[in-house]
């Protein structure tokens, strides 16, 4: 049995007969090498060694990257001085096998335990499904993909495999948002109506049309490998690095950046499934829908579990909701980022990631204080509750079977706005269609270049 199917049956199965503690091998602190996951990383700079700076304390043994001059600049502050909180990260990718093809990356290396995907949204279904087949843990960077076609498959694959998989949601894993939800549960506002839920996003450029004359493709850059699945385009700086996220070839604009670290607590606080319709509006797209628009409005219908319907607003590019009654004109509305639910008994807003919520009528909360914690609080990083269900010591916070559904319901709003505005798209999860558009239906897939299926 090799190192991979190893870890792989040990996190599958009971794990308490394999890996012992810490303290039982060594004292306390010491770290046996068959407590340590072997990690590779696929987009190893920008939010990639942000993950990674977590996992510092396993073996980093393989990164790979379309572009290392960015990763490198990493570790550095705006001065060109080494940032020392990232010194070890940078330490354990001077140690590692460097690829900038994935795909020769998770063929070759024979050693990597998980893998860390931390690219542009369009590429992390074709690197997830891969490592997965090849019996890899996977830990991706929300939103876990570029459509909804994807977002089915790697589903599935987690539940066929085994696998340990994390979506990097942060705020799943906040004491502040595990609250929220035990409380709102709990009937701190009674039954939730009506939520609102917003960003400042995009903080990078929309509404643009694609450049008119190319660029040079910089020798540090491998361009075809940062195109991946989607379609051909020639290099330009508008791009990259980080303006992917406004072009749609690549991104999923404001409400897929931020939309799983605002909309997850009020998804899991009411238990919803996936929406019964979806409607959108905005400001114009860039010329040929190249870009996202600068802000947009889209508005869910759910049915709760009570039978009563359950409406949803997501709100960008400015664009703020009404104040509720029951919120003093005193209480600030959180431009950068919040949600807010409206119950029959009060209200309950919160920051992103789920953090700081607070209730109204104020005081509400006071009579639910003793509410038994039903969640799990989790003591490490995100990251790291992915390396210890990697080993079989915990759950994962945001495994695919929620991540997957998260992801949908994000993405049928883009799908929405994409298709036409005003209009209202109604969705049977049971098929994987909407039932009133079939131009809605061809964004739910993608046409993949040669070479970049699933």
């Amino acid at each position: 049995m090799n190192r991979r199917n190893f870890i792989k049956k040990s996190a599958i199965t009971s794990a308490g007969a394999v890996i012992l503690p810490r303290y039982v091998l060594g004292g306390k602190g010491y770290q046996a090498p068959s407590d340590t996951l072997n990690i590779a990383a696929i987009g190893a700079g920008g939010r990639g060694a942000s993950v990674m700076s977590q996992l510092t304390s396993q073996n980093i043994v393989a990164i790979c990257d379309v572009d290392f001059n960015r990763v490198e600049g990493a570790f550095y502050n705006n001065q060109g001085e080494l940032n020392e909180s990232r010194r070890p990260l940078k330490e354990a990718y001077d140690k590692a096998v460097r690829y900038h093809d994935f795909r020769d990356m998770l063929e070759k290396q024979n050693d990597i335990d998980a893998v860390v995907i931390a690219t542009p949204d369009h590429t992390h279904a074709p690197a997830a499904s891969m490592a997965m087949k090849l019996g890899m843990h996977v830990y991706v960077e929300k939103p876990l993909t570029w459509s909804v076609h994807e977002a089915r498959v790697l589903r599935d694959l987690a539940e066929e495999t085994g696998l340990v998989t994390q979506m990097g949601n942060q705020g799943h894993s906040g004491d502040d948002g595990r609250r929220l939800v035990e409380l709102v549960r709990a009937g701190v506002i009674g039954e939730v109506y009506e939520s609102h839920i917003w960003t400042d996003r995009p903080r990078w450029p929309q509404g643009m049309s694609y450049p008119g004359t190319p660029e040079a493709i910089p020798d540090y850059v491998n361009w075809d490998m940062f195109l991946g699945p989607a379609p051909y385009r020639p290099y330009h700086s508008a791009f990259h690095p980080w303006n992917w996220r406004g072009w749609v070839d690549w991104g999923t604009g404001a409400l897929g950046d931020m939309g799983a670290h605002l909309i997850d607590h009020t998804k899991w606080a009411l238990n919803l499934g996936a929406p019964k319709a979806i409607e959108a509006s905005g400001s114009p797209f860039g010329e040929n829908q190249a870009s996202y628009p600068l802000s947009t409005l889209i508005h869910y219908e759910f049915e709760l579990e009570s039978g009563n319907t359950h409406k949803m607003s997501w709100y960008d590019g400015g664009l703020l909701p009404g104040r509720p009654e029951a919120v003093p004109s005193s209480v600030e509305i959180n431009r950068g980022g919040g949600g807010m639910l409206i119950g029959e008994k009060g209200v309950v807003m919160y920051d992103t990631y789920g953090n700081n919520p607070r209730y109204f009528p104020e005081g509400i909360e006071q009579e639910y204080s003793n509410v038994e914690q039903t969640l799990d609080r989790i003591d490490v990083s995100h990251g790291m509750n992915w390396v210890n269900a990697c080993k079989g010591l915990n759950e994962p916070s945001c495994p695919f079977d929620y991540a997957g559904p998260l992801t949908e319901l994000m993405l049928l709003g883009v799908i929405a706005l994409r298709t036409e505005y005003g209009k209202k798209f109604y969705w049977n999860d049971d098929t994987g269609q909407f039932s009133n558009s079939t131009d809605a239906d061809q964004l739910l897939h993608r046409e993949y270049r040669r070479g970049w299926e699933l």
